[in-house]
């Protein structure tokens, strides 16, 4: 995908180039009913991961100290919410009646918390990051390849100290490092970034969000190559309380709708911030390896990189390479969760990867997601149907969006199955070309598709979409 200037009156999520839009999956909204999953413990509900995100912020608040955490069982499509012994039985009753799996766990999060600034005080060592994960209910300590000698010596033992059942170390094959490179995409001093999600500023102005380490590379960006500067950073946070940036567009009348690029002129409309849960699946966007996809490992995590140490981010194990930085992580339902900030290896071989949480980002900057005219079903939208961004594309009715569908709640790509963004899929309601299944409309690699939009929007209207036969690969 080349990139090109961004009009005076629209300003899209410019995210770069698509590598490989087959190698990831996207869901698309389900109802939005939950139902008994059937398992022990009649109250046990099943669960989409972004309404088992909403209940967990509801529990926590709930239960108070006894909350130790919670994660998503994307298996079972269950909450797993923990809990430390106590007269608590009452709030367990009640988390147990709004459907979640309840368990007891050792550790409370007062001690995990108290186990991190043991770490922070005794192991800032660069190279190392270290996370809260709740499926073990243990602190997720991780050491890149530099750790080695003394270093490793330090770490190991300063792990050890906190006691057997608190914490779990590891080595990472990789370095972590942030994700900034010289190329294409947004581009500032030399440095290549990606954006993240387009935003209000808190003054109305159209801003974007991008990685802070981004932010202080350059004061200003342009979206091509040596090109003219379209926006100047208002605010970077990095190293310190996170890695973000906000960049005011330069034009005060540029319209920068709420929606990400997904490659092949599909777009996933963003309607809201939202929390990160562990053990759901999210995607991330990069002007390098486009979209990826993955599943949150570890929150609060702190990260120390050769410039220094970021607290407060996300750990994944979604794969990003220089020139991501900045780049969204976003749900399956249009939720924008993080900032593509660094991590080691890349999206041959794997690795870790951090990320920003967005809604922190949004609450240090004072800025909303999208524009006024823009988000929410404005702008370019219609009613809900047609060639909208909730959920990329061409929709009819069905829960998904792409070319070369047979099937299967899906956008885009060369996928052979499964909640997917790719093309050429088999399986379930999808909208597109070569389709033949599911609640779908379309045909032909030139065929063009009919239906009723119904998922996003405020009415019933139609659109129309022709199937391109794109495929794995885009050009950059």
């Amino acid at each position: 995908m080349s990139h090109k200037r961004i009009p005076k009156r629209k300003a899209a999520i410019a995210v770069g180039g698509v590598a490989a839009l087959g190698a990831a999956a996207l869901l698309l909204p389900n109802a939005n009913a939950s139902q008994d999953s059937g398992t022990s413990g009649a109250s046990v509900k099943t669960f989409k991961a972004d309404d088992a995100s909403d209940l967990a912020s509801q529990l926590q608040n709930l239960l108070g100290d006894a909350f130790a955490g919670s994660y998503y069982d994307a298996a079972s499509k269950q909450l797993v919410v923990n809990v430390v012994p106590g007269d608590n039985n009452n709030v367990i009753v009640q988390a147990k009646k709004a459907g979640a799996a309840v368990r007891e766990v050792d550790n409370s999060l007062a001690e995990l918390a108290a186990g991190a600034k043991t770490l922070k005080a005794e192991a800032t060592i660069p190279g190392t990051a270290w996370a809260v994960d709740p499926k073990t209910n243990k602190i997720l300590v991780t050491a890149d390849s530099t750790v080695t000698g003394s270093k490793w010596d330090t770490l190991e033992s300063t792990v050890q100290g906190l006691g057997s059942n608190m914490a779990t170390i590891k080595k990472s094959a990789g370095t972590f490092k942030t994700f900034v490179s010289g190329g294409d995409a947004i581009f500032g001093g030399g440095a290549r970034c990606s954006l993240g999600f387009n935003v209000t500023a808190g003054d109305g102005s159209p801003a974007f969000l991008t990685a802070g380490h981004c932010g202080v590379a350059a004061k200003t960006w342009s979206d091509t190559q040596d090109g003219q500067p379209i926006a100047t950073v208002d605010q970077a946070t990095f190293p310190g309380d996170g890695d973000f940036a906000l960049v005011k567009y330069d034009d005060p009348a540029t319209v920068a709708p709420s929606e990400v690029n997904v490659g092949g002129g599909k777009t996933v409309q963003i309607a809201q911030a939202e929390e990160a849960t562990v053990g759901t699946q999210v995607f991330r966007m990069g002007s390098t390896t486009g979209l990826n996809d993955g599943t949150v490992l570890g929150l609060d995590a702190t990260v120390n990189y050769p410039e220094g140490t970021v607290t407060g981010l996300i750990q994944t194990d979604v794969c990003a390479e220089p020139g991501d930085s900045g780049g969204s992580l976003f749900t399956q339902a249009g939720g924008a969760v993080g900032l593509t900030s660094g991590g080691s290896g890349d999206c041959t071989a794997g690795g870790e990867t951090f990320f920003q949480p967005v809604t922190t980002a949004l609450t240090a900057v004072g800025a909303t997601l999208g524009a006024g005219d823009a988000a929410g079903g404005a702008g370019d939208q219609a009613g809900g149907a047609g060639d909208q961004a909730g959920g990329a594309g061409d929709q009819a009715g069905g829960d998904a969006v792409g070319g070369d569908q047979a099937g299967g709640d899906a956008v885009g790509g060369d996928q052979a199955g499964g909640d997917a963004v790719g093309g050429d899929q088999a399986g379930g309601d999808a909208v597109g070309g070569d389709q033949a299944g599911g609640d779908a409309v379309g045909g032909g690699d030139t065929g063009t598709g009919t239906g009723t939009g119904d998922n996003t929007g405020t009415g019933d209207g139609t659109g129309t979409g022709t199937a391109d036969d794109s495929g794995a690969t885009q050009s950059q």
